[in-house]
């Protein structure tokens, strides 16, 4: 897949503030991952922690919340890693079904996708 950046929006629990953000869009990564400084600014509190295996095999024990993002002018509750301070924000594979969204890696962007029920 070839990488590429959007920009996303990362808000607070109660959706009334939000900060902008470019994200590596990675449907190799489960989570979307926000550095823990700005999802504390905004008041985002994580409910668990839980590790996580990067691409070079290391292991990093890492905090989860919910709060909302924005991305393409839609919003979503969903669940965010409180990822290390300055570390590049990733939107994450489970934000992208839950807005119904896949990757045209050709085009380098984000399209929307058919959701089905079974």
């Amino acid at each position: 897949m070839a990488a590429f950046k959007v920009r996303i929006e990362v808000g607070d629990a109660a959706g009334q503030r939000f900060e902008p953000l470019e994200a590596l869009v990675d449907t190799g990564a489960t989570n979307t991952v926000v550095p823990r400084d700005l999802l504390q600014t905004l008041g985002v509190q994580p409910y668990r922690s839980s590790t996580f295996w990067l691409a070079d095999g290391r292991q990093l024990q890492l905090d989860i919340g919910r709060t909302w993002v924005t991305v393409d002018g839609q919003r979503e509750f969903t669940q965010v890693v409180f990822g290390p301070v300055g570390c590049e924000p990733v939107l994450g594979a489970v934000t992208l079904e839950e807005m119904g969204l896949a990757v045209d890696s050709v085009a380098r962007r984000l399209v929307p996708v058919h959701r089905y029920l079974m």
